[in-house]
């Protein structure tokens, strides 16, 4: 656990988090500024600040995990399709490694790579998480 890292926080325990996915060497838990609803952070337990320092043992479970969230946000959300996407340094907010899973739909606004974010109402954050869960066949 690295001191001050926000991630490492969610992943102890120390700071709430909907979480979607759990094993013994990742957590994925909601955004907390999702891009759309239903947007999933990837991240190793262990602090790794970028994708190149990633352990070789960890990189196809990490791939493994970031296909079910794609399909996870299909099924359980009904998105069209997914964006997958990670920031190594530059425009990391976290210097944690996290992959993002946005569920996408055609017509749904975003552009490029500006991603306008929204907030999540009263209990909708624990409902999607929920279905992602569910999804996954974690619940």
């Amino acid at each position: 656990m690295a001191a001050g890292c926000v991630f490492c926080r969610i992943v102890a325990g120390d700071l709430e988090a909907d979480r979607v996915l759990e094993d013994d060497d990742f957590v994925g838990f909601l955004d907390t500024r999702p891009v759309f609803k239903g947007h999933v952070l990837l991240v190793p337990r262990d602090h790794v600040e970028t994708l190149p320092d990633l352990p070789a043992a960890l990189r196809d479970p990490f791939l493994a995990h970031a296909q079910r969230l794609a399909v996870a946000v299909k099924v359980a959300l009904g998105a069209q399709g997914s964006f997958v996407a990670m920031n190594n340094t530059v425009s990391q907010s976290v210097p944690h490694l996290h992959l993002h899973v946005v569920p996408r739909t055609k017509g749904d606004g975003l552009r490029g790579f500006f991603w306008p974010r929204t907030t999540y109402a009263a209990g909708e954050a624990a409902d999607h998480a929920a279905r992602l869960r569910a999804a996954l066949g974690d619940a």
